[in-house]
Parts: structure tokens; sequence; C-alpha cells
């Protein structure tokens, strides 16, 4: 297990901060810290523990991701050691964002989910469901807007960890399992899972179909990209450049060229579909780590910088580089984002309660909401095709949908 692992894993803990020697944040007593102390503390600085603020389902997450990742834990001490954490060290105080009035409405619309899945991605459905992968729950899920009808689908492989996404266009949903390694493909109709292995990936991440229908993926502590053919079944992996780059959120230009965000660094990538080799651009501020990215029509990307509350962009065409300030600051955290037509929206994940958030790049004026059950991390969204807003609320365990007039 690499001592850069935790900080990519922990989901509100940005990658660049700086860490104190170990001496200056001792573990507080109580049942777990032994172990605590020799476990985590055998592969990274226990600062990074100490340093951090979870809920008990986020550090229920971080565990099994540690156990996923090489840490050594017996059953029995799995859930001594999350209880440990959950009540020493729990969620931090967030910033309260300003409110941004406009002329938009948005209606949020949330689903409570009826088994404890810890919803990662959504995907927006043509028929107007809404899917969700249950990281926790090991399901892929579906939601019906209309009815709140809930269905789960198990998947096979227990601890699979589904993390990012995505439909086809015959119905057949496409999902990363991070803690499992593998891409998986589920068929709605009869339940079943077809499972890609990825070799020397443990963790694949977030997805995107391109234009001939090849499905692209990253691997983010493997520090890859992935290149799976559906049709064929034949999976590719090449390296990342940039060491312990942390490749993140991916999108496909119009021209079917894939671009990814690389989380560990100020940085984003492309990768030739057809040679696989990959160009990296750096971003302007060396302390710029974005997380996920959207792509506007005219081909622009858009990120979200996580450790400086920003919101970004770049041209690949000319090499240009745009920021604004996020509304909640410095603590905004921004994290899932989208583009609807030419607007982008995105959540602010480090404020309380999170936000949902419109800027218009025509006129570079935002618009804020505050989610109402709270957000508990929005950690992706994506569009309906009505032009609607799919979230994936994780801590709330809940999937919303955001109707925009």
């Amino acid at each position: 297990m690499r001592k850069t692992s935790l900080a990519y894993l922990l989901p509100a803990v940005a990658v660049a901060f700086a860490v104190p020697a170990l001496g200056q944040n001792p573990l507080p007593a109580g049942a777990g810290k032994q172990v605590v102390q020799d476990t985590c503390g055998a592969c990274h600085e226990l600062a990074r523990v100490t340093n951090a603020g979870h809920t008990h389902d986020e550090w229920d997450m971080i565990v099994h991701n540690m156990i996923m990742m090489g840490a050594t834990l017996k059953p029995e001490q799995v859930s001594v050691v999350t209880n440990y954490l959950a009540s020493n060290f729990p969620p931090k105080a967030r910033s309260n964002a300003p409110t941004i009035t406009g002329n938009v409405q948005a209606n949020f619309h949330e689903f409570k989910l009826p088994t404890r899945a810890f919803p990662h991605d959504p995907y927006a459905a043509a028929d107007g469901s809404i899917w969700y992968t249950g990281q926790l729950g090991n399901v892929l899920g579906r939601v019906d807007p209309k009815t709140g009808q809930v269905k789960d689908y198990p998947l096979k492989i227990s601890g699979s960890g589904p993390h990012g996404l995505i439909g086809d266009k015959d119905g057949n949903i496409w999902f990363t399992a991070n803690s499992a390694g593998y891409v998986g493909k589920l068929d709605p109709k009869t339940g079943q899972v077809t499972e890609y292995k990825t070799p020397g990936a443990r963790d694949p991440h977030s997805l995107s179909f391109d234009q001939d229908g090849i499905l692209w993926f990253t691997a983010q502590g493997a520090n890859q990209i992935g290149r799976l053919d559906p049709k064929s079944g034949d999976l590719k992996m090449v390296p990342v450049p940039t060491r312990y780059a942390a490749p993140y959120g991916m999108v496909v230009s119009s021209k079917g060229v894939p671009f990814f965000a690389e989380f560990g660094a100020n940085k984003i990538g492309s990768i030739d579909p057809k040679t696989m080799q990959i160009t990296e651009y750096n971003l302007p501020n060396k302390d710029t780590r974005p997380r996920r990215i959207a792509i506007t029509s005219d081909d622009v990307l858009w990120y979200g910088d996580y450790s400086r509350g920003y919101l970004g962009s770049y041209d690949p065409k000319t090499g240009k580089a745009r920021e604004w300030k996020s509304p909640a600051g410095t603590d905004a955290a921004p994290y899932g984002i989208t583009a609807v037509g030419d607007v982008v929206w995105y959540s602010e994940s480090g404020a309380s309660p999170n936000t949902l958030v419109r800027f218009d790049p025509r006129t570079e004026k935002f618009q804020t909401w505050k989610i109402p059950s709270g957000g508990g991390t929005v950690r992706n969204m994506m569009p309906t095709k009505d032009g609607n807003l799919a979230l994936a609320e994780s801590g709330e365990n809940m999937v919303a949908l955001v109707e925009v007039k």
C-alpha cells in the first residue's frame, strides 16, 4: 500500500495538503487506538487520519478501501476501527455558503433509498429513470422519479465497490468496480452482469463512451487510463506520464478525444484514441487540483479546483485557462460537475449544506441553491434528456432529480 493512497481515498481531503509530523497528532485513547496506530501507521503518517473528519458511513467506506489497497485487518477489527474513527474524528465544521439568486428556478425531488447503498454516481437514462452505483451496498440501483420506486441489482462479486456509471445505446448499464478491479456491464432485462478484469489496476474509477462505442475509464490509484472495446472484450491500459497524477473525472470531446482530470497534479490530460498516447496540459496555479471535469459544445473543459475553491476552464485548442472563485470560497471543495447545453453546473461539497451552483459562461454569473437534505457530498451529477439534473447524495443515501426552469 503506497503512502499516498489514503489522500486519494478520503472524500473530503485534497491530495496536496501538507501533513504535520506524527508527534503533533497523537491518537486519542479508546478501543481501536492500537489497531489504528499499528495498521494505518504502517503505511502512512497518522496525521492523515487525525486531520480528517468524516461520518460513520464515510469512515466505513475508507476502512474498506484501505483493506482493498492492502491494509491487514481481521474481520472482527473492522467495526472496532470504524467506530473508533467515527467517534474521534467526526465531520469538521463546514462553511455556510451564500445564496446567490437569479432568474432560473431549480426544484429538488429527493428519493431516499431503502437500503444502505451510499450512492456514488448517477446515470440519467433515456426512459427518465435515474440509476446509481451503491458503493457500500454492492448494488446498482434504479429509481423511477414518477413513482419513487427503487429496484436494486446485486452484484455477483462481493465487495465490488461500484463507482462510475454510464449507459450504452442498447440500454446496458456499465460501471467501474472500484474495490474489486473490474469494469462491469449489467443487462437490466436479465440482471446478468458481465465482468472485464482490469489487470494491474484494482481501482477503475470514472468512465465515458466515445462516438465509436469504445469505453474509456480512469484508474486513480493505479495512475492509468483504460480502453475497453465492448464488442471484442479487448481491454488495454496505459500509464499517465506524471507520477501519482491520480486520474479522476473523464469526458470525451466532439472529436472523440477523451480528456481526464489529474487530481494529484495541476494538470488535465488527453489520450489519443488510436495510439493511446497521453498528452498533459498544465493549469496555471501549481496548487490547483481538478477532480471532475465537464465539457461544453465548444469543447472547452470545465473543472472544479477541489483544493482552492475555484471553478476553472481550459481550452485545449488555444491553451487558454481561466478561473472564478466559487461562491463558498476557499472551502467550497467543488466536486460533481456537468454541463447542460453551454451552462455549467456543479456542487460545493465543502459547504454545509452542499450547494448546487449554476454558472453561465456568457454572463460569467453564478446562481446557487442549498440542497434541501444537505447533500451529504454530491460526488457526481449529469443532465437528463430534458435538461434537468440527476444527483447522487452519498451521505444522505439519496438520489435527486432537479427540475430546472
